[in-house]
């Protein structure tokens, strides 16, 4: 599956760009697998390793991570680098359903 099929594989996608080494990117795995868990059926959560997708998270400009990218018909809405609150996360991705 290629990233255009990720990002067109229904009507909200979110993406998470992360690495493992980065704190901010591990205090927000339990955030995201809980709003990945809320949407589930609704919005597909994905994440790419910024290590292993080097070539990807280039091509999308992500200089930071964790960054968060909310897409809706595949053309990209929203964006965050660094931390965010669950609820306003989730409140964000909500707001495009």
């Amino acid at each position: 599956m290629t990233y255009n099929d990720v990002i067109n594989s229904a009507k909200v996608v979110m993406v998470e760009f992360y690495a493992t080494w980065c704190p901010h990117c591990q205090r927000m795995m339990p955030i995201v697998a809980q709003i990945a868990e809320l949407l589930e059926g609704k919005v597909p959560v994905r994440q790419f390793d910024i290590d292993k997708n080097q070539q990807l998270a280039d091509s999308e400009n992500v200089e930071s991570v964790p960054t968060f990218i909310i897409y809706v018909n595949g053309t990209e809405e929203w964006r965050h680098s660094g931390e965010i609150e669950a609820e306003a996360l989730l409140s964000k991705v909500q707001s495009y359903l």
